[in-house]
């Protein structure tokens, strides 16, 4: 099945998402750091900390101690070192001069900048660059790696980078919102349809499946 007929599968299923769910282009970005490694669920728990705390902002992160931020940001996990994540990241922000400045860089200079904040690798960068910046670039998952390489579009080993490639070179016509709205479609099925035991029987990819036996 190509990249494009999934696609329209998953809409036609499912219908708009209109992702990444936060208030403000900051919000995204401290969501995608604090979603390694754990639940959605957990990391709003950690954004409402911050914001009850008005938090939710670079000065306020950068001036507060250690412990007082991984406090605020202790129900996403591994809150010791988001916190020291989340600080390198919100002083890399301040040292390039935040985000007026940051969008005027050409997609991949921005990309390569964000690779050079400790804590942060290519799915948290493509998540900041696809939600915060609104770039076309394709964020690959382990739902998205499931996904594909059980419909035979790639292997469950995959590199980061190929796969990249693979989809931005298909989708290249495509607009910003459909990149938006393509990664959020496979979430949702990953985690309610295509799981680690998959539900075949309610799978609208069911039939180009190789993983399913009903094709």
């Amino acid at each position: 099945m190509r990249i494009k007929s999934v696609y329209q599968k998953l809409r036609n299923a499912y219908g708009p998402q209109q992702w990444w769910p936060a208030e403000s282009r900051f919000e995204v970005m401290v969501g995608a750091i604090l979603t390694q490694n754990t639940s959605w669920v957990n990391v709003e728990k950690a954004i409402t900390n911050l914001k009850s705390a008005s938090a939710l902002s670079v000065e306020v992160i950068l001036a507060s101690s250690h412990e007082q931020l991984a406090n605020w940001l202790k129900p996403s996990g591994y809150f010791n070192i988001k916190a020291r994540r989340l600080r390198n990241f919100c002083q890399w922000y301040v040292e390039e001069g935040g985000y007026d400045l940051l969008k005027r860089l050409k997609t991949d200079t921005l990309r390569q900048r964000l690779l050079t904040v400790n804590g942060v690798g290519p799915e948290t960068a493509d998540d900041i660059i696809l939600y915060a910046f609104s770039r076309k670039v394709f964020v690959i998952d382990a739902y998205t790696r499931r996904i594909f390489s059980r419909l035979g579009v790639s292997g469950a080993d995959s590199d980061y980078e190929s796969l990249r490639c693979i989809f931005e070179k298909s989708l290249s016509k495509e607009s910003v919102k459909m990149f938006n709205e393509y990664h959020a479609l496979l979430v949702l099925h990953a985690k309610d349809v295509c799981r680690v035991k998959p539900r075949c029987d309610t799978c609208c990819l069911a039939k180009a499946c190789k993983k399913s036996g009903l094709g």
